[in-house]
């Protein structure tokens, strides 16, 4: 799986969300000043190229939908930074942002009750 730019990135949590869209459909979403269509039009085009996108013709419209879904493309690229910079250790990744008080005690305890679900 090929990393997205961040303009791809952002596009794409918009096709996720639509799950089925044109390019209009992804321009409207987008904020203000939008882009213009032809640039996001470039965009979808490298989504395809990457195999993030399948297209199919409805009526005189190209219709997108992901072939990825966004769970799959967050575990992928999770996986590598925990790799990479954490020592392949989910505990180090929890630890950093506990030390940079990215996470509340609240958020903390949110993730132990998940794993003690997970659990049972």
């Amino acid at each position: 799986m090929e990393r997205l730019t961040p303009q791809e990135e952002m596009v794409m949590l918009h096709i996720w969300q639509l799950n089925e869209c044109a390019i209009k459909d992804v321009v409207e979403r987008m904020e203000d000043p939008k882009p213009p269509y032809t640039t996001v039009a470039s965009i979808f085009q490298n989504l395809e190229n990457k195999g993030y996108l399948t297209k199919r013709k409805f009526g005189n419209v190209k219709v997108f939908k992901p072939k990825i879904t966004e769970a799959a493309y967050k575990k992928h690229f999770l996986s590598g930074v925990v790799r990479n910079y954490f020592d392949n250790s989910y505990k180090e990744l929890v630890s950093f942002f506990a030390k940079e008080q990215k996470i509340t005690k609240e958020e903390l305890a949110e993730i132990i009750r998940l794993i003690e679900k997970k659990d049972e």
